[in-house]
């Protein structure tokens, strides 16, 4: 596997993005870049428009002002479905899967895009079902090898660990093989044993399939420790974009993790 890190030019970009439920402003003119190959870091206190962020780029939420581009074309009103298509995945801050199915076919659910037999063909499992379905278990296969979990893959979702459910949800998402990936809180809840594996996991990620990665975190010593550029928000607005350390000496982002009043 060669490592693929020269971090290239934005292949998404936020042009004014704003978006309000009712009369509630969760982001307001959000404007930034992500660019090829990067780890880009979104960090603020609660409430600061963080998740509602991730669900404006991968379609779950339709921002009312300002435009998305992703590799050099305008996203109108795109769905979930569409974003993933395009190479864009996702894990979530509350653990999605499947608990009472197992490790390995709570991440062959990732593979669902990736197959295009009909489901005559998936029920029969003959001819280019069968095919696909021995290509897709291999690939996840890979993923499993690649995150360590061998040991799990056929035990259900639900008896597992916080940490190890963690991991899964992270193989599901790349099993679909994204370009981008969106991380949401990956290291929640961890120790801080299970919070190194995963930073390790993520590193590799970017590194050795060159996967751009979004990630939310507030943990701020992984953030400065992996990052190569960071974006604070606060109450919707953006109040700091720039690498670790200008972050981390920024006037206003000290403020709003202090608490010091606006």
């Amino acid at each position: 596997m060669t490592a693929v890190r020269a971090i290239g030019d934005p292949v998404l970009r936020l042009d004014g993005v704003s978006l309000a439920f009712g009369g509630v402003k969760a982001l307001n003119d959000i404007s930034l870049d992500v660019r090829e190959h990067e780890i880009r870091a979104i960090i603020g206190p609660n409430g600061a428009g963080k998740s509602s962020l991730l669900n404006v780029i991968n379609g779950v939420y339709h921002p009312q002002q300002g435009t998305i581009t992703f590799r050099g074309k305008p996203r109108h009103n795109m769905d979930t479905h569409e974003t993933a298509a395009l190479g864009i995945a996702r894990t979530f801050q509350n653990i999605a899967l499947f608990r009472g199915m197992s490790v390995l076919d709570n991440i062959m659910t990732g593979r669902n895009l990736k197959m295009k037999a009909s489901v005559l063909e998936q029920a029969i499992w003959f001819g280019r079902a069968r095919r696909e379905e021995l290509a897709n278990r291999a690939k996840v296969e890979e993923v499993i090898d690649f995150l360590e979990i061998q040991h799990i893959r056929k035990t259900p979702v639900g008896r597992l660990p916080y940490g190890l459910q963690k991991r899964v949800e992270l193989a599901r998402a790349l099993a679909a093989e994204p370009s981008l990936l969106l991380l949401d809180e990956p290291m929640a809840g961890m120790n801080v044993e299970e919070k190194q594996d995963m930073c390790r996991f993520v590193l590799d990620v970017n590194e050795q399939f060159g996967t751009t990665v979004v990630l939310i975190e507030h943990d701020m010593g992984v953030v400065m420790d992996i990052s190569d550029r960071v974006v604070v928000l606060d109450y919707g607005r953006k109040i700091g974009d720039g690498t670790p350390d200008e972050v981390r000496s920024s006037k206003a982002v000290i403020d709003a993790y202090l608490g010091v009043p606006h």
